[in-house]
């Protein structure tokens, strides 16, 4: 599973914010508008900058 947004906050534990945020999953190949989350910092493996 990846997930897409763009970053608006973010604190000193790596908790992050994204807005406009999308759930990609790969099998079966799907994706889910998520809107505003969190993101716990332990769980995030990889941060990745996209392009428009």
């Amino acid at each position: 599973m990846r997930i897409e947004g763009c970053i608006i906050g973010c604190d000193e534990c790596v908790n992050l914010v994204p807005e406009d945020t999308e759930e990609i999953r790969s099998k079966p190949k799907s994706r889910e508008q998520l809107g505003r989350i969190m993101l716990k910092g332990d769980n995030i493996t990889l941060l990745q900058s996209v392009s428009n």
